[in-house]
């Protein structure tokens, strides 16, 4: 007789998320369910509250995971910095950019946009230029672009902030665990991110970290914070020494992240960073000498997320088809205005490894000569190896 059993394929992740996660996390992942009141979780908490203050360099007290997807992270820290009439600056350089535009105009703030193209990052010069004009509360953007596969500089956006008393609000979701991001050095306030990419872990946790200006921002409101369950004044009493009860904390998802904190502690961050660094480049050399282009300018390319662009006449949804058919492998394909552009390759976590350079520019090679395109597969082999030192 046929068996009813769920049987999930096998894939090699290296799309925008979620990425292959380390055996030892999924070991975490059988670890028995216990209550979310319980003594033992509770230390299991306040271990991941401490490891992600090191991971998001803070001394912020109120660091943890809010329930949910990264989204939920965004939506935290959008819901409790703003409220109707706040003003707020948002950058908008690609998909995330706008989705926290949206959030932010679902909580009647009084919104100006700075948008710019996408593939390149916000320019300094014309945030200051907005900061003189008026009076904002907040400035929100994206470290990390999903979208884009931009690496956002924050030095002088930072010091710009601190010049004008202005607030920070990152999306750090594609960035935190793989490329360095300075949360008390660059003065944010609030910041979010998420369990499944270079974190390594399973979706379904989102990190985030509240400055104490942030806190008391959110404690002295004109009006009641709009998203009851992602209100941090409430989830601060439960991840806190009060420990009162606000929801049914997933165990297994908290012992998954402890143990992929604890991958990133005893690889050290530093380490970690190269890592994804020296893999990020063997990729881009490999792919551009196989006579294929990148995206974004050298300057603003981000380690983790790579983005491809698809060359003229090539079916996008054909060779990611292919590559899932024949080698059981994901990669991702391009968001809003770069959708049929680009293919948005992800070396992230326990995903950022030699094995997979090598193994997706051989792959792109095959999906690409299968629609009649012919691509230099040995010098991109090559011109990967020189890169890694091999």
């Amino acid at each position: 007789m046929p068996s009813n059993r769920l049987e999930a394929p096998l894939r090699k992740l290296m799309g925008p998320g979620p990425l292959d996660i380390h055996p030892r996390v999924y070991q975490a992942l059988t670890t028995p369910v216990i209550g979310h009141l319980d003594p033992a979780y509770l230390k299991t908490l306040d271990r991941v509250g401490e490891l992600l203050r090191n991971v998001f360099a803070t001394q912020n007290r109120l660091t943890h995971a809010t329930p949910g997807t990264g989204t939920s992270g965004m939506e935290a820290c959008v819901a409790n910095l703003l409220e109707p009439g706040d003003a707020v600056l948002v950058c908008v350089l690609g998909y995330f950019g706008d989705r926290i535009r949206q959030m932010a105009e679902r909580q009647e703030a009084d919104v100006t946009l700075l948008e710019g193209e996408w593939g390149k990052p916000a320019d300094p010069e014309r945030i200051k230029e907005e900061l003189d004009k008026r009076s904002y509360k907040v400035i929100a953007l994206v470290h990390a672009e999903t979208s884009t596969g931009v690496l956002q500089p924050m030095d002088e956006i930072s010091r710009l902030a601190k010049e004008y008393g202005v607030m920070i609000l990152l999306d750090s979701v594609t960035s935190l665990g793989g490329v360095e991001v300075k949360a008390d050095e660059w003065g944010l306030d609030a910041a979010y991110s998420c369990s499944q990419k270079c974190i390594g872990a399973p979706p379904g946790l989102a990190p985030v970290t509240f400055s104490d200006r942030a806190v008391e921002a959110a404690r002295n409101r004109k009006h009641p914070i709009r998203s009851w369950y992602l209100d941090i004044t409430l989830l601060d009493k439960y991840w806190g020494s009060e420990r009162v009860y606000h929801h049914t904390s997933s165990s297994t998802l908290n012992y998954a992240l402890l143990e992929a904190l604890q991958l990133i502690d005893e690889e050290g961050l530093q380490h970690r960073f190269n890592r994804h660094l020296k893999n990020h480049k063997a990729l881009v050399a490999g792919v551009e000498a196989m006579g294929l282009e990148m995206l974004v300018e050298p300057p603003y390319r981000l380690p983790t997320l790579n983005t491809v662009r698809i060359p003229e006449g090539v079916d996008d949804v054909k060779v990611r088809g292919y590559l899932l058919e024949k080698f059981n492998l994901e990669i991702g394909g391009g968001l809003g205005a770069l959708k049929g552009k680009v293919w948005r390759v992800g070396l992230m976590g326990y995903s950022s490894s030699v094995e997979n350079v090598l193994f997706f520019l051989s792959s792109l090679s095959r999906a690409l000569a299968v629609q009649g395109c012919k691509s230099d597969l040995s010098s991109g082999l090559d011109a990967a190896m020189s890169e890694l030192g091999a």
